[in-house]
């Protein structure tokens, strides 16, 4: 079941499958409902002739019980499906959470490529729909779902360039003044995209499910590593832009358990405003 951050496979079809999810003491709970769900969702997807083989990449930048992990992940999958294998990276500390994508980017040739998050539910016929548009849509570079929370609550994981101003009300500013500027923050967040057909020219997408080609993905270099967690994204996003198009496809549908990085502690706070320092010093500073 391991691999090295070096090893690669052979023999990849042109229609293969990568997903890479990167952990770091990531409850094993969350992590067994999120490769469940990938497993059927990329089940269907073959059946439906989307993809003939899967690799899913476990990277592993710390955890409690390497073992536990394991044994978790591989219980969620089902060993008689040879079309789906499971390679687990690690030993590399750790290195961040768009460098532990990269180790995954750099190991395996799949045409296509999904970075996934751990806490974040597929729905059966995600994948299938996001290679199907990919497929019929070549200037299209990379897809962003609908997400919800566990409670049903919508989340825009679809940005605008962001201004020092939107973060902080979002990040920092109590309820009471972040509703006087409501308009401002649903203008950043996109709001007003349509929910009933794809959205084309999206300036900057959440890291949490991304379904990309795998060579445009590794054209840009994949993530930076100037970005330890937070922002990676976004920077990720701009660059790709660059050469593909990214398109907003409301019938590809996850739930995302993520939460706001000012409510995860002082050591979130910090990281987050480090790497927004690093983001707008590389792209630009909006100040409102």
């Amino acid at each position: 079941m391991g691999a090295e951050p070096g090893d690669h496979l052979t023999g990849v079809t042109r229609e293969e499958l990568g997903v890479s999810i990167v952990t770091y003491h990531s409850p094993l709970r969350e992590i067994a409902a999120t490769v469940r769900s990938l497993r059927a969702a990329a089940e269907r997807a073959r059946n439906d002739d989307r993809i003939a083989r899967v690799t899913l990449w476990l990277v592993d930048n710390g955890s409690d019980d390497p073992a536990a992990l394991d044994q978790v992940v591989a219980e969620a999958l089902d060993p008689a499906e040879d079309w789906l294998l499971l390679r687990v990276l690690r030993g590399h500390g750790n290195v961040g959470y768009g460098a532990g994508h990269d180790l995954a980017l750099a190991a395996g040739q799949g045409t296509w490529h999904l970075v996934l998050n751990p806490d974040v539910v597929v729905a059966p016929d995600a994948i299938t729909e996001g290679l199907a548009y990919l497929k019929a849509n070549p200037e299209i570079g990379m897809i962003t779902p609908h997400a919800e929370d566990q409670a049903g609550q919508r989340q825009f994981l679809c940005k605008r360039y962001p201004t020092v101003l939107v973060l902080a009300l979002r990040g920092f500013a109590p309820p009471a003044l972040r509703r006087r500027f409501r308009r401002l923050l649903d203008r950043y967040e996109m709001r007003d995209l349509p929910e009933w057909v794809p959205a084309r020219g999206i300036p900057i997408v959440s890291g949490c499910f991304m379904l990309a080609r795998g060579e445009t993905l590794r054209a840009v270099g994949g993530f930076s590593s100037r970005y330890f967690l937070y922002f990676e994204d976004f920077d990720l996003s701009l660059r790709f832009r660059q050469i593909a198009d990214i398109a907003y496809l409301p019938k590809t549908r996850i739930v995302h358990a993520g939460g706001n990085a000012a409510r995860k502690g002082w050591v979130h706070q910090r990281l987050f405003i480090r790497s927004a320092l690093t983001f707008f010093s590389t792209h630009g500073w909006r100040l409102w």
